[in-house]
């Protein structure tokens, strides 16, 4: 289905609410962390490693989660786009582009 006249498909409304600065400045704490923990890896007691990679495989674990929740919402918002292009009727613009691409009568 095409969106006829009236009909609009674009919206002032952002794709997403979230706010992409906090999730990528804790991410970077992870991240942070996790470099920490492999650094500090090679002096920690013998009797505290476990406990160090326990930490680094959690992090891991939530680094992890979220990423694929990102993929997932960048998947849904790409489905969406999709959509909305789907109803969007082109054709105006391609007879225009055909109608610039021809040669004029006076060349």
């Amino acid at each position: 289905m095409r969106a006829g006249a009236g009909d609009s498909v674009y919206s002032s409304e952002p794709m997403s609410d979230r706010d992409d600065k906090p999730a990528i400045e804790d991410l970077e704490q992870r991240l942070a962390e996790l470099e920490k923990l492999a650094d500090d890896l090679g002096n920690v007691p013998d009797e505290e490693v476990v406990g160090v990679l326990n930490r680094a495989v959690g992090l891991l674990e939530d680094i992890n989660a979220r990423i694929e929740a990102r993929l997932g919402e960048a998947r849904d918002e790409e489905r969406e786009i999709g959509d909305i292009l789907g109803r969007v009727d082109f054709e105006p613009f391609d007879a225009a582009l055909r109608d610039l691409e021809r040669p004029s009568d006076g060349e």
